[in-house]
């Protein structure tokens, strides 16, 4: 039976893949980012491209009127959209903290808020993000406003899972190891990662449709290395 599946920073990288995978499964996407020409491209019928920007609070209007003339009910949430800063803390400054907090935090925070009302109890909320949020984890210098943003959304998740345990729908976070996409080339030039953007996105598609059965309110760490 086909979902209703949205996907935030879906013009590339495992968003992108993701939104290939639902289309070709026979699903109904929502597809936001802030520049959709790579969606429209694929010319996908069940796929719709809305051009926004997360950090912009009057794009989720816009949102919800989507939702609510063409679906009613939505049954999956991925909040993907992520925003990387490699930069030594010393020159990090307050605004460069709150861009990315603006898109990592924020935009997942907003996204969820206005998309919960028309999930049920067997909806699923799905929040990528990164094993440098992961307390004990390995850290890497120069990440201090993008993993700390990815450790936020991980309360963030465990905090709604227990909000909306009696109603639904389920909360689970993905702590992601590195993955071969143009965010990670653009912040570490001639990095490379063991998993690929579409190998990843396989994954996360598949626990998006069936990994509320298992989990609600937890934190999976997607990654080979250790810790």
């Amino acid at each position: 039976m086909a979902k209703n599946i949205i996907i935030t920073g879906a013009s590339r990288g495992i968003g992108f893949e993701l939104v290939k995978l639902f289309a070709k499964q026979g699903h109904n996407v929502l597809a936001l980012s802030r520049n959709i020409t790579p969606i429209r491209a694929l010319n996908l019928s069940h796929v719709t491209a809305l051009s926004c920007d997360l950090c912009d609070i009057t794009v989720y209007s816009t949102i919800q009127d989507f939702i609510k003339t063409h679906w009613t009910q939505v049954d999956v949430l991925i909040n993907n959209a992520g925003s990387l800063l490699h930069k030594p803390f010393a020159e990090t400054t307050i605004l460069d903290f709150e861009a990315i907090y603006k898109t990592n935090v924020f935009g997942v925070s907003e996204t969820t808020r206005i998309t919960i009302p028309f999930m049920q109890k067997t909806g699923h909320v799905v929040t990528i993000s990164s094993m440098g949020g992961v307390q004990g984890s390995m850290k890497f210098a120069g990440l201090s406003a993008y993993s700390s943003s990815k450790a936020a959304v991980i309360a963030l998740t465990e905090l709604l899972a227990e909000e909306y345990k009696d109603t639904g729908p389920s909360f689970n976070v993905l702590a992601l190891g590195a993955v071969q996409t143009e965010m990670l080339q653009e912040a570490f030039p001639g990095y490379k990662a063991p998993i690929s953007a579409l190998e990843m996105a396989t994954y996360i598609a598949d626990f998006s449709l069936t990994g509320q059965k298992f989990y609600n309110g937890k934190l999976l760490q997607v990654s080979s290395s250790t810790p």
